[in-house]
């Protein structure tokens, strides 16, 4: 063995660590290689996650639908609309309230006007026509 630690023949080959990792599988010029091989595999998976991704979120949102259909449930811009159809007819309906107040009020205020006395109608015995004659007259 020779001074510095390992000697020509260690486990690592002629020159032991101090000169990479030697011949091996990781070695000189192929390492480089092995990391973009391994960045090609990690960015073919993360695609793959990404579609499965999408996928599951399609699958979910199809089975909430479903599931909102067979409960009877309404979507939110379901409820929306209907909300404003509400609030417009309550202020249609206010606003009719107030104008028929008004009317009360205008009419309460009025002075009573005299009611015109019916005539009598005339019931002789001999009948008469329409115009309150005999018919032979």
């Amino acid at each position: 063995m020779s001074e510095g630690g390992q000697g020509s023949s260690g486990p690592f080959g002629a020159g032991g660590f101090g000169k990479g990792f030697g011949g091996g599988p990781f070695g000189g010029g192929g390492r480089g290689k092995f990391f973009d091989d391994l960045a090609g595999v990690a960015g073919g998976a993360f695609s793959v996650l990404a579609g499965a991704r999408a996928e599951i979120e399609a699958a979910v949102q199809a089975q909430v639908e479903a599931l909102t259909a067979r409960l009877n449930l309404v979507k939110r811009e379901e409820l929306d609309a209907a909300l404003e159809v509400a609030r417009r007819a309550r202020e249609e309906a206010e606003g009719l309230s107030a104008r028929v107040a008004a009317l009360e009020a205008r009419l309460d205020a009025m002075p009573a006007a005299p009611v015109p006395a019916a005539a009598p109608f005339e019931t002789g015995a001999g009948g008469g026509g329409q115009d309150g004659t005999s018919e032979g007259e």
